[in-house]
């Protein structure tokens, strides 16, 4: 199970009950953390502190959430908060780079374990059993390199969120197999949240998206309607 210990984790948001609450629960976990209640200041945080993941509310009284998780870019794991009337808001923080999103209100257990689940994500803890430990994954033109988390195409460089990624690296590892939704998820995380699937439609979009900028093959990732998605057999 993924530890929080040492682990730097930055809580922004403008309510200081919700920002107060994550506190408390992330220090009993062991985890750093350090605390924003506008986007000026938690832009200031990121660059000193370089935390190891960040909980961001979309709705913040200067620099919106989503203008933050544009400026973060891939570099750091975002978990965003978001509030039950901001459905598109939450489709466009997973496009823009967010790793995952929970809606208000929500238990602060929960946020602990989808923060873990990001974490595993990110060091690539998940599927290490034997059949799975293999270093660089080949599909034609496209490379993946499990330990570097790095992907190619062509020698050109594909910027992945952690997320993704493992996407990625679960199906090309099972190419031709079809994995629906809730497999996808309970790989990637361990086991599944609800709601959790609908995200997983727009992860997958955003895969294909930037894989298909640099391949020649624009199906790499199909979907099997009623069924869910795999990866073309070479």
């Amino acid at each position: 199970m993924a530890t929080l210990n040492n682990k730097i984790i930055l809580i922004v948001d403008d309510d200081i009950k919700i920002v107060q609450l994550l506190k408390q629960y992330f220090e009993n976990e062991g985890a750093k953390t350090i605390t924003a209640y506008d986007g000026k200041t938690a832009l200031k945080l990121i660059v000193i502190n370089k935390p190891d993941l960040i909980i961001l509310d979309i709705m913040l009284p200067d620099i919106d959430g989503l203008e933050i998780c544009k400026q973060v870019q891939y570099k750091i794991p975002i978990l965003m908060l978001s509030a039950r009337s901001e459905e598109v808001d939450k489709l466009i923080g997973l496009e823009i780079g967010a790793d995952d999103y929970i809606t208000k209100p929500f238990s602060p257990r929960e946020v602990i374990a989808r923060v873990k689940a990001i974490l595993r994500r990110v060091k690539g803890d998940k599927l290490s059993d034997d059949k799975f430990k293999i270093a660089v994954i080949r599909r034609g033109s496209l490379l993946i390199d499990i330990e570097s988390h790095i992907v190619t195409i062509d020698d050109k460089v594909i910027d992945l969120t952690p997320t993704e990624f493992k996407i990625l690296e679960m199906l090309s590892k099972n190419a031709g197999r079809v994995f629906s939704r809730s497999k996808i998820v309970e790989q990637i995380q361990g086991y599944e949240f609800e709601g959790y699937e609908r995200t997983i439609d727009v992860h997958v979009k955003n895969l294909r998206r930037k894989l298909s900028e640099y391949s020649q093959d624009k199906n790499l990732i199909v979907t099997v309607h009623g069924l869910g998605y795999k990866f073309m057999e070479s």
